[in-house]
């Protein structure tokens, strides 16, 4: 197990967000890098102490790489906010990485520096080694899970899409086009490689609704849960929305005289299909519209069997 410790704001939120992560084996609410020793939530807040509500997350570094679990922190806070985030202000509400192992600096540098190009503003989250930590009072600890209509800076889609992060370690590398060639049919790497298109309604998937999971045929990453399809009518499999919004890179396409937007799976970089702003608005309003042949569908009853069983509880 490894651990880290992230100050985003009310810990009440963070802790709710951070544990729902595959991976994330346990969280703990409390004080971090004050200047008193064991301070109360009263201290915390009307005493001027110095610390940050922080949550300590224990973590899997196999299933869970530290890059990956920053990057999820990072969409849950606003990252260039100083001593606020959602409607608390204060010092104890900064943002923060505090770390105990010195090689974990390394990589939260980088996870730094990539999120500061994103933004516009200084990025405002302190990366500090870990000086203290003081458990919070019991009453805090999963206190959304105590009180579900309590207070949460963090908007229920972002805990869901917790819930969904599909994590990119090496298991899902990209292959090389020679490799594609001897793994995949002829119609399978021309779509995913050279961005073809299969014919509708004469397809693998087009009207299958089998309970299980669609996974990149290039890489086994996962993209698409069964409950999230759909008949659209178009003759390609059509999904309201993907596994992980993460897991999938967009790009304009302007070929065939029309201007699309074009799905890619992120560790693959494998051409999917396209997204359309056409699909049920009661699931969202978008349809992805991808072809059979970049998918590996793996029923429900076989997922534990092929790796995918972190994901059962997605499947309905």
């Amino acid at each position: 197990m490894s651990e880290i410790y992230l100050a985003g704001g009310c810990f009440w939120g963070m802790q709710s967000y951070l544990k729902r992560i595959r991976g994330v084996r346990s969280t703990e609410a409390g004080y971090a890098n004050g200047r008193t020793d064991s301070p109360t939530y009263e201290d915390v807040c009307l005493r001027n102490t110095g610390h940050a509500e922080t949550v300590r997350v224990d973590y899997d570094q196999a299933v869970l790489p530290l890059d990956f679990l920053l990057r999820l922190f990072f969409r849950a806070i606003d990252p260039t906010s100083v001593n606020r985030q959602g409607g608390d202000a204060g010092t104890q509400y900064r943002t923060g990485v505090y770390y105990t192992d010195p090689r974990d600096l390394p990589v939260i540098r980088s996870g730094i520096e990539a999120l500061q190009k994103r933004c516009e503003k200084p990025v405002a989250v302190e990366v500090l080694p870990l000086e203290n930590f003081t458990p919070a009072e019991e009453y805090h600890q999963d206190y959304l899970e105590k009180n579900p209509g309590g207070y949460c800076h963090i908007g229920p889609e972002l805990l869901e899409q917790a819930e969904r992060a599909v994590p990119d370690p090496p298991r899902y590398a990209a292959k090389s086009r020679e490799q594609l060639k001897k793994a995949l049919t002829g119609l399978q790497y021309d779509v995913t490689q050279n961005g073809a298109t299969e014919p509708p309604f004469h397809n693998p998937y087009w009207d299958q609704h089998r309970p299980g999971i669609y996974v990149d045929v290039t890489t086994g990453e996962p993209l698409f849960l069964s409950g999230d399809k759909f008949d659209s009518g178009c003759g390609w499999p059509s999904f309201s929305r993907p596994v992980d919004p993460g897991a999938l890179r967009e790009a304009t396409d302007t070929s065939h005289h029309m201007v699309r937007t074009e799905v890619r799976s992120r560790a693959g970089g494998a051409h999917l299909g396209h997204v359309f702003p056409d699909g049920p608005k009661e699931l969202g309003g978008l349809r992805y519209c991808i072809n059979s042949a970049a998918l590996r569908f793996i029923p429900k009853e076989e997922m534990e069997r092929e790796g995918y069983g972190a994901f059962l509880d997605l499947v309905r």
